[in-house]
């Protein structure tokens, strides 16, 4: 008996119920995929760009809203600091490097940065094409930048006041592009960097009396620091210590409460497409007993009879994993192009994670539990007693 081709004839004879069994199925398993995909891509991207810096110093305000705006370049900043006071922080025997930077502008919704050399080194960033900024209104792009915006070395590009692309423009302080930046995968892709003083030359109708940057992301010269220099300035300054290790904890806290409540739902939903697989297999059963006992009488073995019932769940099962994993890949990545047109995080589809593999294999595994309950139904089936029926 050829069991297979017997299985798939029995669920094409179903068509409704065998497409709403994959159906219930793969949504489950799409969701659990995408939120994998998500979760595991922007826990990558907060790592890779946090990863060397190890405290922010800005503004008094929100610690959440200074990390997003200076290390993530996903929020307004919560204000400026004295440049003065930021050169004392720097001079600190804790303090190995420290970078201004200083924000305010845009262009077509990417972050004008004004900063220094160092700002590079944090995001492992080097020139793919041109030179590093020199002199006023000279800047550097993001590898993101020039691809979108088909920006080359020589180009002149004008920002727009504020973080975002619909500011009032600065025509007449435009920024001449002396370098391209190579691919990173870090926010730095999607930034204009300039320098500090031209931040500066381009707002000076509006400049106080003291010079002023927006924050001053910090590496640690000693794992002594992390303990005394946080505290030392949110005790001592009018300024606000901020760690982008923990802010970036407690934003994935802050999402992990909705990521499980998705989960649970998924969960649920497969669980409901387990108990409709074991139902319709059951049902099945039951409608085809003069078949199962026809094949009996014709030298079909019991073992035969049981290998059938439980081919044709675990072909549902295998197509709606397939499915679903397709769906949440695809899911994903539909996500990241409209992030990637917005000019906020990318992400792709087109990533793999290991809990994938973990899902799947978990769902074929418990969905084939469900369908050996029908499968020994089948196995002990008397001939004799199903015909007796009729």
């Amino acid at each position: 008996m050829r069991i297979l081709p017997l299985a798939f004839a029995y669920l094409a004879s179903r068509p409704l119920l065998t497409a709403l069994n994959v159906a219930m199925l793969a949504i489950g398993v799409a969701t659990i995929t995408f939120l994998l995909l998500v979760t595991h891509q922007a826990e990558e991207r907060l790592t890779r760009d946090a990863k060397s810096v190890d405290l922010v110093v800005g503004a008094k305000g929100s610690p959440l809203q200074l990390i997003l705006s200076t290390v993530f370049h996903a929020d307004v900043p919560t204000g400026n600091i004295g440049l003065e006071e930021s050169r004392a922080i720097a001079a600190n025997p804790m303090v190995a490097s420290a970078t201004p930077v200083a924000l305010g502008d845009s262009f077509r919704g990417h972050r004008i940065v004004g900063t220094d050399e160092s700002f590079l080194a944090l995001y492992d960033a080097r020139l793919a094409q041109g030179a590093m900024f020199a002199g006023e209104m000279e800047a550097v792009v993001g590898a993101e930048v020039a691809r979108r915006h088909g920006i080359g070395v020589g180009a002149a590009l004008t920002g727009a006041h504020g973080l975002a692309a619909a500011g009032p423009a600065h025509d007449s302080h435009p920024y001449r592009v002396v370098g391209i930046l190579a691919p990173t995968g870090a926010v730095v892709d999607r930034l204009v960097v300039t320098s500090v003083e031209s931040v500066w030359h381009v707002h000076e109708e509006h400049a106080t009396a003291r010079p002023e940057i927006t924050a001053l992301p910090v590496r640690y010269r000693t794992p002594l620091a992390a303990a005394m220099l946080p505290r030392q300035i949110n005790a001592t300054t009018a300024m606000q210590a901020a760690s982008p290790a923990y802010e970036s904890a407690r934003l994935l806290d802050l999402a992990g409460l909705a990521v499980e409540t998705l989960q649970w739902f998924a969960v649920v939903l497969m669980a409901s497409a387990a108990l409709s697989l074991f139902v319709a297999l059951t049902s099945a059963l039951q409608e085809r007993r003069y078949d199962l006992a026809l094949l009996r009488t014709l030298g079909a073995r019991p073992a035969s009879l049981a290998a059938l019932t439980l081919a044709e769940g675990v072909t549902l099962l295998v197509a709606g994993v397939i499915l679903g994993i397709a769906l949440g890949h695809g899911a994903t990545h539909a996500l990241g192009l409209w992030l990637a047109g917005a000019g906020s995080w990318p992400l792709t589809g087109f990533a793999w994670v290991g809990g994938e593999a973990v899902l799947a294999g978990a769902v074929l595994a418990i969905g084939a539990l469900t369908c050996l309950v029908p499968a020994l139904q089948a196995y002990s089936s008397d001939p004799a007693s199903l015909l007796a029926k009729r």
